[in-house]
């Protein structure tokens, strides 16, 4: 368990990190996840845009959330006037960025899979505004 919580800290750094390289203003939430309120991992934002962001990185092909992980990011991104992203990334594969809307909903909970990964996400750069050509 500690060991998939420092993982999950490196991930959300890195990302905080991309962010400032980028010129864009970045934090991580204190307390997200572990207290009652719907705080996200991540809250990016510039002069133009505000992004609370649950951020996922996995070694297996398919990352499992729960309900009220979608809930959670959906009521603070309302509350805060932020756009709701999950950021995920799977082992030596780039960053992708996923609306609720692109999660695949199972009987009991949601998951995020590889190939819906890469075929609905946008990349860092796409989701901050870079399109290279």
């Amino acid at each position: 368990m500690m060991k998939a919580k420092i993982k999950g800290t490196a991930a959300e750094r890195e990302l905080i990190h991309l962010f400032w390289k980028n010129n864009w203003a970045a934090f991580r939430a204190a307390g997200s996840g572990s207290i009652k309120y719907p705080v996200p991992d991540i809250i990016a934002g510039n002069n133009l845009r505000k992004l609370a962001i649950e951020v996922k990185s996995t070694k297996e092909e398919k990352k499992y959330l729960t309900r009220e992980d979608i809930d959670k990011l959906r009521t603070f991104s309302r509350m805060f006037g932020a756009e709701p992203w999950f950021a995920i990334r799977f082992d030596k594969k780039q960053w992708f960025f996923l609306n609720i809307e692109d999660i695949q909903e199972t009987e009991k909970q949601f998951v995020i899979n590889k190939e819906i990964a890469e075929r609905r996400g946008l990349s860092f750069e796409e989701v901050i505004g870079i399109f290279r050509t």
